[in-house]
């Protein structure tokens, strides 16, 4: 029903690619379904003031309550807009990340700047599968540092590790390479 909405919401992923370079993506991350429960509230709040503007108020004063809902609706709609098209991507090549809703924003690391990455798991988020990431990277100043909410953490930890593994900067994958 939505579909339409949701196309159009998408980031173009596909335009940021270095084709000619062989880049692919290896893992796209959207956000937890947890960053959507406050736009969720937000959007029951602006319902439940449109039912008490056309139950409950006299009709002189329910322009406010259906102005203030549509700027709650608004704002959760914003939200939830922020939340989706906020990605992370990872590539054969690098991680990037990309958010704004009406100016986008591009964050690039290449594989080989990433020197470490830490995953919190709040207990929160333990409990509901999500965590977060933060980049330590060769650069002293990093448009791309502290990944939020990022689902299944460990799973995209190690799906990052196999990438800087593959790209040879940790070394030979065999360990009697040195024999």
């Amino acid at each position: 029903m939505f579909a339409w909405l949701l196309r159009m919401l998408e980031q173009e992923v596909e335009h940021h690619l270095l084709d000619d370079e062989g880049e692919h993506v290896i893992d796209l991350v959207r956000k937890h379904w947890v960053v959507y429960v406050l736009p969720s509230i937000g959007g029951l709040f602006a319902v439940f003031l449109i039912y008490v503007a056309v139950a409950v108020v006299p009709v002189g004063a329910g322009w406010f309550f259906l102005l203030l809902s549509l700027g709650v609706a608004g704002w959760a709609g914003y939200i939830a807009a922020r939340e989706y098209r906020d990605i992370f991507v990872v590539t054969n090549m690098r991680v990037f990340r990309a958010s704004g809703v009406f100016t986008v924003k591009i964050a690039t690391m290449p594989i080989t700047r990433i020197l470490d990455i830490t995953v919190e798991k709040p207990v929160i988020g333990r409990v509901l599968g999500y965590g977060h990431f933060v980049f330590e990277s060769a650069a002293r100043s990093q448009g791309l540092r502290k990944i939020r909410y990022i689902s299944d953490p460990d799973g995209r930890d190690l799906t990052i590790q196999r990438v800087v593994q593959r790209s040879g900067l940790r070394g030979p994958r065999n360990p009697t390479a040195f024999h």
